[in-house]
């Protein structure tokens, strides 16, 4: 099975202070393939978010990552490419689906309207075309009454319908990897559930890869 995405000694460190430093991540490596659903498994505070927002390069300002660190996709290590090219590659090749929606989501505008903005940016989509792959990804991941639903705004939704909608913006370009960062930590367990099974279901139908973050063996053990 060829891998999409080969993390190689991953080391991370925080400036904690003029000469005080945390290591957080010390020497991590795994591979996530192709089609495939891989979980990224340890207590809280183990560095498995540090990890995995390494492939995105979406870490805080005080992060340092060890010069032999390596992320490799394409030929080309990740960690070494210009912030350019990573805002180009977020959200179209990779995307990330954080665990709390509605610090992801803007309070300001339409769900609708947060979708259909993916869309024109990465793929310069007219705001027509947008907006109806919008309403056809709200369906697609399941939201009830789509149509209506894409006039609202975020605190107008339950948590696992911010949550979808943020799995729809995750989804729309059809990225080549997601990455779910503990997607279900603020759901209630029927809700949990839900969304498990909808990144399931998504993982086969788009054959896209999927790095599942987790604390939650049973959960895993389930899908990875």
């Amino acid at each position: 099975m060829t891998n999409l995405i080969s993390v190689q000694n991953l080391q991370v460190s925080f400036r904690m202070g003029k000469t005080e430093m945390a290591q957080a991540v010390k020497g991590v490596s795994f591979d996530i393939p192709a089609n495939s659903t891989v979980a990224l498994v340890g207590e809280s505070g183990s560095g498995k978010s540090v990890s995995a927002m390494s492939i995105v390069r979406l870490l805080p300002d005080n992060a340092i990552v060890g010069a032999e660190s390596q992320v490799l996709y394409g030929g080309k290590n990740l960690l070494q490419q210009p912030i350019e090219s990573m805002r180009a590659l977020r959200g179209k090749d990779i995307s990330v689906v954080f665990q709390e929606p509605m610090s992801s989501l803007n309070p300001v505008f339409t769900v609708g309207e947060q979708i259909a903005e993916v869309l024109r940016i990465h793929l310069k989509s007219s705001p027509k075309v947008a907006r109806e792959r919008a309403l056809e990804l709200m369906n697609e991941v399941g939201i009830p009454h789509a149509a209506q639903r894409m006039n609202a705004y975020p605190h107008e939704l339950s948590g696992g319908q911010q949550q979808r909608v943020m799995i729809a913006m995750a989804i729309a370009c059809e990225p080549k990897l997601l990455i779910a960062d503990e997607p279900t930590t603020a759901l209630d367990v029927t809700v949990q559930r839900q969304i498990v099974e909808l990144l399931a279901k998504l993982q086969q139908r788009q054959q896209m890869s999927v790095l599942f973050i987790s604390h939650d063996l049973g959960l895993v053990g389930e899908i990875a």
